[in-house]
């Protein structure tokens, strides 16, 4: 069975997925998916950190918990689906590359609801959390990139230009139409980006 990795990059939310898989160090795109993190995809829910700064730290401290266990659920009810699902086209999905902010770990969260700053990072590093979650759920490894190396870690692996990466990812993502984004092709390459270096 062939080797397949998913690649995330994450938004409050919802997150950008691509799967890939390489033939001869050559990626293919197997998915391009994005999922919705949330049941109700509203601003209340989307940035939940953002909603519980109005609140009562009881308050604020329960609806964010709800929120995670539900990303949770939901991001391991997907990822399982898309792993079912490549597994019936003969793949294995093994891995996944995770693009992370640049950020500092967090504080506690009455730090966080104290700074606005902090709020915007813990929206995107909850859903980016409960990707991780469901990964390990589903037995896979995850790899992690600070998204501001991401370029230049591809570079070093794939011995590829800047520019060649950039036409190489564009063209990953022809033959699927809209979208094909940044965010997509970020996650394109973060899941290969996992696969390791050229020849490693």
């Amino acid at each position: 069975m062939k080797k397949a990795a998913v690649g995330f990059r994450v938004h409050s939310g919802w997150t950008a997925l691509v799967a890939v898989s390489l033939e001869k160090a050559v990626p293919t795109v197997l998915s391009r998916q994005r999922l919705r993190l949330v049941k109700t995809f509203s601003y209340k829910f989307r940035q939940p950190f953002h909603t519980a700064e109005t609140m009562r730290f009881e308050g604020a401290s329960k609806f964010i918990s709800g929120v995670r266990k539900e990303a949770e659920h939901i991001a391991y009810r997907s990822l399982r689906a898309v792993q079912l699902d490549l597994k019936k086209q003969g793949y294995q999905l093994d891995r996944v590359g995770l693009l992370l902010a640049s950020g500092k770990p967090l504080p506690e969260l009455e730090k966080i609801l104290q700074s606005h700053a902090l709020i915007h990072t813990a929206d995107g590093e909850l859903f980016r959390q409960a990707l991780r979650h469901a990964s390990t759920r589903c037995g896979l490894e995850v790899i992690c990139t600070k998204e501001q190396v991401l370029l230049e870690q591809c570079v070093d692996a794939f011995s590829l230009k800047p520019t060649e990466l950039l036409q190489r990812v564009t063209e990953l993502g022809r033959s699927f139409g809209s979208p094909w984004s940044q965010d997509e092709k970020f996650a394109t390459l973060a899941a290969w980006l996992v696969f390791g270096p050229v020849g490693g």
